[in-house]
């Protein structure tokens, strides 16, 4: 008995570092698109002081092309737009994830008393 508790215990730890290894990994997904969000922002806020007709370049390989400020400003709009969404979706697995994690917890702390109580009977 209390050797496949023990296998039981041993898969649900597995499942548990598996879903914290995913929780990691999303995490610093979420933590980059915050960093590129951030980013977005100032150019946005840059762009948004220049005046019309002002020149903006945009920076392709080692060569700076002449970008149209309106352009520029929809392409800086849409990316920012993008990133938050993605975000929302990053948010929303990292939600999925702790639930997993708390249930994973639950079972395990069950699985492991029942191992305890199962070699208390064996000793």
């Amino acid at each position: 008995m209390a050797e496949g508790l023990q296998k039981k215990l041993q898969q649900e730890v597995e499942k548990y570092k598996t879903v914290q290894r995913d929780y990691q990994k999303i995490l610093s997904i979420r933590q980059q698109l915050d960093g590129q969000l951030n980013e977005n922002n100032v150019v946005k806020e840059e762009l948004d002081l220049l005046e019309p007709g002002a020149n903006v370049f945009k920076l392709m390989g080692p060569v700076l092309v002449k970008h149209d400020l309106e352009e520029a400003r929809q392409n800086v709009s849409k990316r920012i737009e993008y990133i938050n969404s993605e975000m929302k979706r990053h948010d929303d697995n990292l939600k999925d994830l702790e639930k997993q994690q708390n249930a994973l917890q639950d079972s395990l702390n069950k699985f492991q008393q029942q191992f305890q109580q199962a070699q208390m009977k064996a000793a």
